[in-house]
């Protein structure tokens, strides 16, 4: 369905989420441990505001020596009182972790299966644009009889051949189908959005003036109406937006995949006759490798974060772009667990993201921790890999 680059970035972006959320959770286990010792209002007997506090700070600090579990305490001096909010706190602060991760697993392979009919709609858009350029002056031909009626160039976004090679794809009319696009609930905005946001932009009035368009103009023009009106215009993404949940996150993965339908359509013969882009068969294989570098991830992330602590012993692993964190326990993830990826795939894959999602001085921390603990990983057997996995890994 969609190709592995974008399915990392939606893990990254799903990840980086869950991440907040762990640290939210924390701060909710500590304040319910806080919680747990104030005075009794209702109590008849004094209360010791001093040791209540002293005994809340001794139990935040099991609670966070034994973060990574929710079984007994390791310590034996603490009170039965400090145990007990303790366990509560762990089994608290690990059920709300658990949720969370559930509920951003689901909504990550949904937003994913949701791309398709983003970019789809957003070509149909502008099919619908041409269409109604065609009913326009079809209308303006009924209307004036048998008077001749020159309609100079008006007609070109409706004969535009680069929509036309899409209309034509049956892979394409197949995808309209799979994924339940149509804009018939669209109707009268087609006719406002072309008359308020198109007809009058500099792009579509330059095309205007162009007699007999090239392929090549054909594509410049449908790019830049998609580009500058359709993932511009506020009242047309507020129409995604109610669409889909993740618009903020999926915008720029949604305009780059329908700018590249229209591109594939200026060589059709290339492709097979198919403009889509990013399509592939096996999305079942595609959805496994998604879910569990997620999974992988979170699993090994105290493994991970030691790695990092390691080789950062001058630099305090707390004091580390969050992002970077999450991108390069990503990658290592991936790189011990998908024996058929090379690791020099895995490194620039991240080191991609970080580029866009990080600092500016990522990509070179990215990439230099990475071939470090790459290599060290490998010697030691953690990183194995097998056929086409050990293409270029030397």
């Amino acid at each position: 369905m969609l190709n592995r680059r974008i399915l990392r970035v939606k893990a990254f972006q799903n990840l980086y989420a869950y991440e907040q959320c762990k640290g939210s959770n924390l701060n909710l286990a500590k304040d319910f441990i806080r919680e747990s010792f104030l005075p009794d209002l209702n109590s008849m007997e004094v209360q010791d505001k001093a040791a209540l506090n002293r005994e809340a700070e001794e139990a935040i600090r099991h609670f966070d020596q034994n973060l990574e579990s929710n079984q007994l305490l390791k310590s034996s001096d603490a009170s039965a009182k400090v145990k007990k909010v303790v366990l509560d706190a762990l089994k608290q602060y690990h059920a709300a972790n658990e949720k969370d991760r559930e509920f951003l697993l689901k909504n990550m392979i949904t937003s994913a299966e949701r791309i398709p009919q983003l970019y789809l709609l957003a070509i149909e858009l502008l099919q619908a644009f041409a269409k109604h350029v065609e009913k326009d002056l079809e209308k303006k031909r009924k209307l004036a009889g048998d008077t001749p009626v020159a309609f100079g160039n008006d007609l070109n976004l409706a004969n535009n051949q680069v929509l036309k090679n899409i209309r034509e794809a049956q892979t394409y009319q197949s995808a309209l189908v799979r994924h339940n696009v149509h804009l018939d609930d669209l109707e009268l905005e087609i006719k406002e959005w072309f008359r308020d946001y198109i007809k009058p932009s500099e792009t579509y009035q330059e095309y205007l003036k162009l007699s007999n368009p090239t392929l090549d103009q054909d594509f410049e023009a449908a790019d830049d109406l998609l580009k500058k009106i359709i993932f511009k215009n506020e009242v047309i993404l507020n129409y995604f937006s109610e669409k889909d949940l993740n618009w903020t996150e999926n915008k720029s993965v949604v305009r780059s995949l329908a700018s590249k339908v229209l591109k594939n359509a200026t060589s059709t013969e290339e492709n097979g006759g198919n403009p889509l882009p990013e399509i592939a068969m096996n999305w079942d294989e595609d959805k496994e490798f998604f879910q569990n570098i997620f999974n992988f991830t979170i699993e090994n992330d105290a493994s991970s974060k030691a790695l990092i602590a390691q080789k950062t012993k001058n630099w305090d692993i707390e004091r580390l772009a969050f992002t970077d964190k999450v991108i390069i326990s990503m990658a290592l993830a991936e790189m011990k667990n998908f024996p058929s990826i090379p690791v020099k795939v895995s490194i620039n894959e991240y080191i991609d993201i970080s580029k866009t999602y990080s600092t500016p001085k990522s990509k070179q921390f990215v990439n230099g921790l990475l071939d470090v603990l790459a290599k060290e990983l490998t010697d030691s057997g953690q990183i194995r890999k097998s056929g086409r996995g050990l293409l270029d890994n030397k």
